[in-house]
């Protein structure tokens, strides 16, 4: 059984998903540090942005909710040392299928992402 700290990073994790599933700044911000930057590689090159870009980018895409788009979320690894925790993740997005690294951070009782490093394994649904 989850303890308590590792239902809540959970819980920002969906956040998180439910953010780009929805196109949602506002759960971009709630789930992310302010400081938090999102990077990865892409056929374009390596990629980075802050959460402000982020959330940007996020709301400017079609919602995939609304597009009646299955949801893909996976939480392969989760684990928490003190004040840290580091997950992998598996979710589909925008067409791809993402596996990601989040690191989170526990500040003022909240866990938030610090960073998501994000690897795009293939088209969505592979």
């Amino acid at each position: 059984m989850a303890n308590v700290e590792e239902t809540r990073i959970r819980e920002t994790i969906q956040i998180y998903f439910d953010s780009m599933f929805e196109s949602k700044a506002n759960k971009v911000h709630q789930a992310f540090h302010p400081n938090a930057r999102i990077s990865g590689d892409t056929p374009q090159g390596f990629f980075e942005m802050t959460v402000a870009d982020f959330a940007s980018f996020v709301e400017a895409q079609p919602a995939a909710r609304d597009a009646g788009e299955t949801p893909f979320l996976e939480v392969l690894s989760l684990d928490v040392h003190g004040q840290t925790a580091v997950a992998r993740v598996r979710d589909d997005y925008i067409g791809n299928r993402y596996l990601d690294t989040l690191s989170f951070v526990k500040t003022e009782d909240r866990w938030s992402i610090y960073n998501k490093l994000f690897h795009i394994e293939g088209p969505a649904g592979g």
